[in-house]
């Protein structure tokens, strides 16, 4: 049996197109500086994965339960993901690893668990929530009925609990739902679950922003304090493949579960994704990745730092996990949208976002929003990243001057090609 072929030079000579463009990607990638809070580099182990044979081979249903032949070794790719991921999380007895990604994770749970017209409470998305968590243009929010909770004090990020509290004593919500994507503090998961059994709630966490935090034992694991699921995706802060998982601590709910991933709403599970999850899901629960975990929360500190000794204004007063929410008008006098293009002007990849009672729209917001874990998988430490936090406010104090901006890409360049990008 021979090994795998150089595929990408096959690429190359059969859709040079296609090529090139993939080629320009990794130059930017490798030349440039990602700070989106949502975005990782993988491993070659993982690369490896997803790009293997386990992309030809179809396997609908569960590993020893399948609708098709020649699983026998698929089935135990799936079950190895399944066992890691469960070390990973202890407290959690069953997992999912076969749904595609964070949302369709969310949505397959919602399905699994309600009926058409039951309430769920959520964060509300100017306050940190995600788009999954029920906003108003999502075809969720047409078929359960979602109420909003918020931060009670934007300039600390403090939530709002005697709030969320009278809201589920009001709404009865049969689902309390925990998590973010533009949040930048710890969640008090006590107090969530607390309110979720005085209403008859079930609880679930969407970790898919801190999953890594958690695997790697920065963050509080929402198993330790009973919840009953737990959602997330497979990249960000897990440096996995694109992909999503759900894990329960109950048994009825993970038979509801499955049966919803598949045949409910899934049809044949991706097993080269499963793989690549089954590779990070083994790098996760190795020493390095706790040290990776520590570094990434110390280097979101030497940023803080250097934001409030410029003066920038961060939504919750800081940060204690991987992301910062900042408010650029205030800060700066510039929109979202005017800081991201500076900052791409100069090779720095971030995103607009809203911030909380936004009045601009999502095109053009009032903030951006930033995170430092691709950077850190990178090589980056404290005092990368401290001067990083220092170019992020010259460029956009320097937006409109050209020659300034020049001077930081050169910079920013430098530092880049001197932390490569794992595998290229």
């Amino acid at each position: 049996m021979s090994s795998y072929i150089d595929n990408k030079e096959l690429l190359k000579k059969n859709d040079p197109e296609l090529y090139n463009l993939i080629k320009l990607e990794e130059k930017r990638e490798f030349e440039g500086m990602e700070l989106i809070a949502s975005e990782n580099y993988v491993s070659p182990s993982v690369f490896a994965c997803n790009g293997s044979i386990l992309t030809n081979k179809y396997a609908e249903g569960y590993p020893g339960k399948r609708y098709y032949g020649g699983c026998e070794h698929v089935d135990k790719v799936e079950q190895l993901a399944i066992d890691r991921l469960l070390k990973l999380f202890p407290g959690a007895t069953h997992a999912n690893v076969q749904p595609h990604s964070g949302c369709p994770a969310n949505d397959i749970t919602y399905a699994a668990i309600l009926n058409p017209g039951d309430c769920v409470l959520g964060m509300d998305l100017g306050h940190g929530g995600h788009l999954s968590h029920g906003h108003p243009v999502t075809k969720i929010a047409q078929t359960y009925r979602f109420v909003r909770y918020k931060m009670k004090n934007i300039d600390t990020g403090e939530i709002d609990y005697e709030a969320l509290r009278e809201t589920a004593l009001k709404e009865k919500p049969k689902l309390i739902l925990a998590g973010f994507s533009a949040y930048s503090r710890d969640l008090d998961y006590a107090k969530f679950k607390a309110i979720a059994d005085e209403v008859g709630a079930i609880t679930m966490m969407d970790i898919a922003h801190i999953a890594g935090l958690i695997a790697g034992k920065e963050l509080k694991n929402p198993f330790d304090y009973g919840f009953d699921i737990v959602t997330s995706t497979t990249h960000k802060t897990l440096r996995g493949p694109r992909g999503g998982i759900i894990m329960t601590s109950n048994a009825e709910l993970a038979k509801k579960i499955d049966k919803m991933t598949f045949p409910g709403m899934q049809g044949g599970p991706h097993m080269h994704t499963i793989a690549a999850k089954a590779a990070a899901f083994a790098e996760a629960a190795t020493p390095e990745f706790q040290e990776y975990a520590a570094q990434i929360r110390k280097n979101a500190k030497a940023m803080e730092v250097v934001f409030k000794k410029r003066g920038v204004r961060m939504i919750a007063g800081g940060t204690d996990n991987h992301l910062f929410l900042i408010d650029t008008m205030t800060s700066f006098d510039t929109t979202g949208g005017e800081a991201e293009s500076a900052l791409d002007a100069i090779h720095i990849t971030l995103n607009k976002n809203a911030i909380p009672y936004d009045l601009r729209g999502p095109f053009d917001p009032s903030g951006i929003r930033l995170g430092t874990p691709a950077m850190t998988t990178r090589g980056f430490k404290e005092a990368e990243f401290t001067r990083t936090a220092e170019i992020i406010c010259d460029a956009i104090e320097a937006k409109n001057d050209t020659a300034i901006l020049k001077e930081l890409a050169a910079e920013v360049k430098a530092m880049c090609i001197a932390f490569p990008v794992p595998g290229v």
